[in-house]
């Protein structure tokens, strides 16, 4: 009973100050839909041995790789830059395989089936403007905005894989947040080195 209580806190605020209200990109404000952090769910302990930060950590992680997905995506439609397309194509792969693990760990981990961050903007999160922007850029515009998102993004899932590894409870998702952090850190070496 006593984890749980430590964890609950801890989730809590992994919630309401690193999940929603805000998009984490500094130079896209967020849009006036977001949802301020009193509005989101809560979320609840789910019944199997997962606990209350595992399944946070679990929902925030998908939402954020959804969305990165999107970015990925229009990029890939946007550019010519055989670089950047290889980084993009590469980040896209390994963002659909990491996402297949955080889906089939959120099954197993019992909890809820409605993600309570969809249609936030959340901070390391591409915003609404930010995907618009870039499915009408082109050449340079189109990297810096990719490149400025991803970065974000990568940033953010490195704090939060780190956080939930400090106080999550079931091995399997501290597992799986070791292995994204070493994948976002190795993301970031290739985004760099364009």
């Amino acid at each position: 009973m006593r984890a749980i209580h430590r964890t609950v806190p801890f989730a809590m605020a992994l919630a309401v100050l690193l999940g929603c209200g805000g998009s984490g990109e500094p130079a896209t404000p967020a849009p006036a839909t977001a949802a301020p952090p009193s509005a989101i769910p809560a979320t609840t302990a789910p019944t199997s041995g997962f606990s209350v930060t595992d399944t946070a950590w679990l929902q925030l992680t998908i939402a954020m790789d959804e969305r990165a997905l999107k970015v990925l995506d229009l990029v890939l439609a946007r550019t010519k830059d055989p670089a950047l397309r290889g980084v993009a194509e590469r980040l896209a792969t390994e963002h659909r395989d990491e996402l297949a693990r955080l889906h089939d760990l959120h099954t197993r981990s019992g909890g809820p089936t409605t993600n309570p961050h969809e249609g936030h903007d959340m901070p390391g999160m591409a915003t609404g403007e930010t995907v618009k922007a870039l499915g009408t850029a082109t050449g340079t515009d189109a990297a810096y905005i990719f490149t400025t998102a991803m970065r974000a993004h990568i940033d953010q899932s490195i704090r939060l894989a780190e956080a939930e590894q400090k106080s999550g409870s079931e091995p399997a998702a501290k597992a799986l947040a070791a292995d994204i952090e070493r994948a976002r850190t190795d993301q970031r070496g290739r985004l760099d080195a364009l």
